[in-house]
């Protein structure tokens, strides 16, 4: 593959043709706004492939300050010769056979070692006259997101072989369910981010390249008299907030996955520490830690419906180990939910509180005002592989009382009896006062 010569142009260059493409100038003001706001990378290019356009995104990503660094050059001036290569092959035969290509997922090694990920749309550009005389294109950075996903599969790895290893099967099973809800959260998660992805603003840009193509003669009249031509500034505005909106939406989708991604990190060393026996016992935060396990939590409550009651006055920390009182926080909201689902009623109310029953312990409980236990099964809820539900295993509450016990607490269980609803607090040691620096 020949790679094509780059030769910056003279004059100024935002949107100016090259002299071999027969390109008009384009309307400044209207562009360089488009150009100047959009998150995503947008360039234009002639038939050689070479830079006539770009926005100031597309600019920082090459490392550059000024779009006179970019103009008229090619990516061979930017990126790896391989990927270089695949889109100038991409781009001349969009040229040749005036098919656009979607969503094309693209890595690229920098010269500095990095590794990029771009999903990438490229048009073809017509004149006037409808004949091709260069591309155009929109293209994503997704790298965090290829990376995430990375680092996701890497602790399901991690989680498996951390549970062969692991000597209590109960503990194991208890942990994968555990990491079960976690994902559930983690793939609503990665729908959302993967639809944003693939929802490609090219069809949008092509319709309004087209219009402006259409009234190139008469621009300035098309803009400021035409009906649609008045509606262009409002809508590349509008187009350029939705680009922002989504970008910050979906920020927001990967904090959050990353933030499920440490959990399952937790839940991992939580079982690897069941294993050996070994813990860190530390002053933890109980409201916190009931923040946590709700959010662990959080997809299925939404599914189901449930509504959360949260009572957290302020009180001393507890003093016990984080990776189990979260295993058991989440089991007991997990249970509450599919005691809400039985109960019948038509309000799902889960509530949390944290109590002082004394001066040396702290309470942290949770109720339902679900399907409710009989008299005689609130003895037995803690044994080992004791369950009233068909899908259950026994395990839960059982592994979860072991738990508390190990942390020098304890779980109980209290009910009014069928259809009231049940309350189980968990009570664990406070934390010694800190004592104060000299």
């Amino acid at each position: 593959m020949n790679q094509v010569p780059s030769s910056p142009p003279a004059g100024p260059t935002l949107a100016r043709a090259s002299q071999s493409g027969g390109l008009a100038l384009l309307d400044h003001v209207l562009v360089a706004s488009f150009l100047e706001n959009i998150p995503d990378c947008i360039y234009f290019k002639d038939r050689q492939s070479r830079f006539i356009a770009v926005s100031a995104s597309l600019v920082r990503h090459f490392g550059c300050t000024d779009p006179i660094e970019v103009i008229g050059r090619t990516d061979f001036d930017f990126h790896s010769a391989k990927h270089a290569g695949d889109a100038f092959e991409d781009e001349q035969r969009i040229i040749r056979t005036g098919t656009p290509m979607l969503n094309k997922l693209e890595s690229d090694t920098r010269p500095d070692g990095r590794t990029s990920w771009l999903l990438t749309s490229k048009m073809p550009l017509r004149d006037e006259a409808g004949e091709i005389i260069g591309t155009f294109g929109l293209s994503q950075d997704v790298t965090e997101s290829r990376q995430l996903e990375h680092d996701l599969a890497k602790a399901q790895k991690n989680l498996v072989e951390a549970s062969r290893f692991a000597g209590m099967a109960e503990v194991a099973t208890s942990v994968l369910h555990n990491v079960g809800n976690v994902l559930n959260s983690l793939n609503v998660s990665a729908s959302v981010i993967a639809t944003g992805l693939r929802q490609s603003k090219a069809e949008s840009l092509a319709k309004l390249s087209a219009l402006l193509q259409e009234h190139r003669a008469d621009l300035g009249e098309f803009l400021t008299q035409d009906p649609k031509g008045r509606l262009v500034p409002e809508f590349l505005a509008s187009l350029a907030r939705h680009a922002v909106d989504e970008r910050t939406h979906l920020l927001g989708e990967i904090a959050s996955l990353q933030q499920n991604i440490d959990h399952i990190k937790e839940i991992v060393s939580m079982q690897q520490a069941y294993a050996t026996m070994v813990g860190v016992v530390e002053p933890l935060d109980p409201a916190t830690l009931m923040e946590d396990a709700l959010r662990m939590n959080a997809g299925a409550l939404v599914r189901h419906d449930v509504s959360v009651v949260r009572d957290f006055p302020f009180g001393p920390p507890i003093l016990g180990e984080k990776a189990k009182v979260l295993q058991i926080l989440v089991n007991l909201i997990r249970n509450a939910k599919y005691a809400c689902d039985d109960g019948g009623h038509s309000e799902k109310i889960l509530t949390l509180r944290i109590g002082a029953p004394s001066a040396d312990s702290v309470s942290l409980i949770v109720e339902d005002n679900g399907v409710g236990i009989p008299a005689e099964n609130l003895t037995r809820i803690f044994a080992h592989g004791f369950t009233t539900r068909k899908a259950g295993h026994g395990f839960g509450l059982h592994s979860s009382a072991n738990a508390a016990r190990e942390m020098k607490g304890s779980i109980t269980a209290a009910s009014a009896g069928p259809g009231l609803g049940a309350t189980f607090t968990l009570t664990l040691p406070a934390a010694p006062p800190a004592i104060p620096e000299l």
